[in-house]
């Protein structure tokens, strides 16, 4: 559980559960795929805490500033991180990072995606470190994402059999 215990050493709290966007939607795919020794992730939003006065829906670049931005991606990333444990069990399982696919809720002119994408880089990079936690990455801007969200990441992983 060392990985655990460097989050939560981070002030990382993982949910139990797994967040809807919105009361009653359904989701009709697995948000996290195990294949060999693989993990998929499919494409996650932020995890905001029900009692969070944090923006939950927005454009970066206009109701987000690109510091809102970088939270949304790092609370993108703690959503992210529950769904493996709830999946794996233990997210020291998580041996490599190999792709992530980092998509923003773009304002028009809005051009800094990949600092926005940090967000979810640097907490990944502090709890893995710079062998296990480094990553290919793409940061792209999007007109609009599902429910409104600032940032959908999407992640695949190496993981222990």
């Amino acid at each position: 559980m060392q990985i655990e215990a460097r989050l939560e050493a981070m002030g990382v709290v993982l949910p139990a559960e797994a967040p809807r966007p919105r009361a009653g939607v359904a989701f009709r795919f697995s948000r996290v795929r195990v294949r060999g020794d693989r993990a998929y992730v499919a494409g996650h939003g932020p995890y905001v805490a029900p009692d969070s006065d944090f923006p939950r829906r927005g454009k970066v670049g206009a109701e987000l500033t690109l510091e809102q931005g970088y939270e949304a991606a790092r609370l993108t990333g703690v959503s992210i991180l529950a769904s493996l444990k709830r999946e794996l069990g233990d997210l020291d399982r998580v041996t490599a990072w190999l792709r992530v696919f980092g998509m923003v809720n773009s304002a028009p002119g809005f051009e800094r995606q990949s600092e926005v994408i940090n967000g979810f880089t640097d907490l990944v990079m502090d709890a893995w470190g710079d062998e296990a936690g480094a990553h290919s990455r793409c940061a792209v801007g999007m007109a609009e994402l599902p429910f409104g969200v600032p940032v959908e990441i999407e992640a695949e992983v190496e993981i222990a059999v």
